[in-house]
């Protein structure tokens, strides 16, 4: 498969909807639909369209499984915005975490937009990605706040400030001519916060106007009560920096901001110099000393060839790593294959941080390899408080939804049990269960005079495989092809056919592997091979293609399997032409 060409020729404007719904009219009713972020943690991508215009809030990445192999991100597809191309008017960030912006780089290498719109954080890092990708000259960024607004023919978008474990974060209101809705981002509501406070005001005030949807982020909607502050996390940094008498290593997120300027500020505080590792901590760290987010001066840091000339106690190593990942600085400091840290007796390791489901045992084999080789390490309990999320648990939530008082509900950013945690939390606080839309990714609310229902039809959307800059969607089809294979083995179909006559000479057999042992499923085997014989007899009667006898012979043979096995087998056609058939094809095209 060759890789998919954007062309360059300019496209007459459409303003035809590819969405068919009896129930919905593209002129003059409002869609909300996600093409990633519903049922997983990741590549958040959230659409409002109405007639000629579509409105995308965020474009983010999700990272792969570790059955995923080879793979570099998942991506949404975006073949839906690929068909309305001319419709997109603008790209909205909340905040700058991967998950919300690391698919920008690939959705412009397929969809020309104009104008993203992204707070001052958000803006930095999309602009370093992009310049790296050498595309930041294509695309204007434009930088917002809580108090910009956006205007297009259809929409008004207005914003308010969320607390996140990263800066500027913001919430989006969008008007539409049918009503209301109200997305929050990812949100906490923290009572003593580092940075800016959530704008209270303002969503009391949405609450208090009406608001038909609220989309809100659902990832701590199973844990009870509210979750701690920040500030409560810095202090117990700043303790263990003040007890700790040897050199100490701190790993967390690079992502998170707030926590690294509060790291980097114990150290400076507590004389000790700091050395920073991992490529995303560095870009962070550079990006945030360049806005004053992490307010030390360029004396607080050295470089890490100067390690080795500083005691223990004058020392403080900040790094990736916090959730075990192989390549990372921390993994590579405890297995001693760094350029620079070696592990030495005396050491303290801090894990600001708690393992994301899967990373539990990734996280375990790095601290059991770090005490092997001697350090002392920390990790995050309720009595230490080293982490703190930047989600809202589920008091928070209820907060949330008290303030907006929504019409209609639909919990959004998380895996399907946490979207259900937080219908039933919604519900709890009024709204009716019949106004509670828990939905997958491509599933469409349609918004009709303020009035909001469920879609029939859903829009394309699957998860693409990002193999490099390859979004051709080649490294998804084997992938797929793959697990497949391991899952549900193989059939193949061999057929012998005239095509001198369109006749099938022979019932066809059947090959499997992987999929049943022969010996114990004869009868299946049989039945299968009178199926397909029997379906390809009737649709010989007509002139076909190769082409047409290999869909056939699928068309008919997986729903028979999927049936009796419950399984799903790749099915392989293979196709045997006559001698004299073949030759005399070869000699017409001599």
């Amino acid at each position: 498969m060759s890789r998919k060409e954007v062309s360059s020729k300019p496209r007459r404007k459409s303003t035809t909807s590819v969405f068919y719904d009896k129930d919905f009219n593209s002129k003059t009713d409002t869609l909300v639909y996600a093409l990633g972020g519903l049922g997983e943690i990741g590549k958040n991508m959230y659409c409002f369209e109405h007639d000629d215009e579509i409105i995308i809030v965020d474009a983010g990445v999700k990272f792969p499984d570790d059955d995923l192999l080879g793979v570099d991100y998942v991506i949404p597809d975006y073949s839906h915005l690929i068909k309305n191309k001319e419709k997109i008017k603008a790209l909205i960030i909340t905040h700058g975490h991967e998950d919300h912006i690391g698919g920008i780089p690939f959705l412009l290498l397929v969809c020309s937009i104009d104008k993203i719109y992204a707070p001052r954080f958000a803006k930095a890092l999309i602009e370093k990605k992009l310049q790296e990708r050498k595309r930041l000259s294509k695309t204007k960024i434009i930088e917002i706040n809580g108090d910009s607004s956006i205007n297009t023919k259809h929409f008004t978008i207005g914003f308010f400030n969320t607390v996140h474990s990263i800066p500027d974060s913001l919430g989006i209101l969008i008007n539409t001519p049918n009503g209301r809705i109200v997305e929050t981002g990812d949100f906490k509501f923290d009572l003593t916060p580092i940075g800016q406070n959530s704008d209270y005001q303002k969503m009391a005030y949405m609450g208090a106007t009406g608001v038909t949807l609220l989309m809100s982020d659902s990832t701590n909607s199973e844990v009870e009560g509210f979750s701690i502050s920040e500030k409560k996390v810095a202090d117990s940094i700043l303790e263990i920096t003040k007890n700790t008498k040897g050199r100490l290593i701190v790993s967390t997120f690079a992502s998170n901001v707030h926590r690294l300027a509060q790291i980097i500020k114990s150290a400076r505080d507590c004389g000790r110099k700091v050395v920073v590792f991992g490529r995303s901590m560095e870009n962070v760290v550079e990006i945030g000393l360049k806005m004053k987010t992490i307010d030390v001066g360029p004396e607080t840091f050295i470089s890490p060839e100067l390690i080795n000339t500083l005691k223990a106690e004058e020392l403080c190593i900040v790094c990736t790593g916090s959730q075990g990942e192989a390549l990372a600085a921390l993994s590579r400091i405890a297995n001693g294959t760094h350029k620079y840290v070696k592990i030495i007796p005396g050491d303290t390791v801090v894990f600001s941080s708690n393992p994301i489901p899967g990373n539990a045992i990734s996280v375990s084999g790095i601290i059991n390899q770090l005490v092997r080789v001697g350090a002392k390490v920390l990790v995050n309990t309720p009595l230490s408080s080293l982490h703190t999320t930047g989600h809202a648990s589920k008091e928070e939530q209820k907060l949330m939804i008290q303030l907006v008082k929504p019409k209609y509900f639909m919990p959004m950013h998380g895996e399907y049990k946490m979207l259900k945690f937080h219908a039933d939390t919604a519900v709890e606080t009024g709204i009716p269960r019949e106004n509670c839309f828990i939905c997958s990714n491509g599933d469409a609310l349609i918004l009709k005079n303020g009035v909001v229902s469920r879609a029939k039809t859903r829009i394309q959307t699957d998860s693409i495989y990002v193999d490099g800059n390859d979004i051709s969607g080649l490294s998804t089809s084997v992938i797929k092809d793959r697990k497949i294979l391991a899952d549900n083995g193989m059939v193949a179909v061999v057929v012998c056919i005239d095509s001198r006559t369109n006749t099938i000479l022979c019932k066809p057999s059947i090959v499997s592997r992987g999929f049943v042992f022969i010996k114990e499923n004869q009868t299946l085997m049989k039945e299968s091979e009178s199926l397909v014989y029997d379906a390809l007899k009737q649709s010989m009667k007509q002139k076909v293609t190769f082409g047409d006898i290999k869909n056939c012979i699928r068309n008919t043979l997986e729903p028979f399997l999927y049936e009796r096995t419950n399984r799903n087998p790749i099915v392989i056609p293979v196709i045997l032409n006559h001698k004299d058939a073949m030759q005399k094809k070869n000699e017409k095209k001599e």
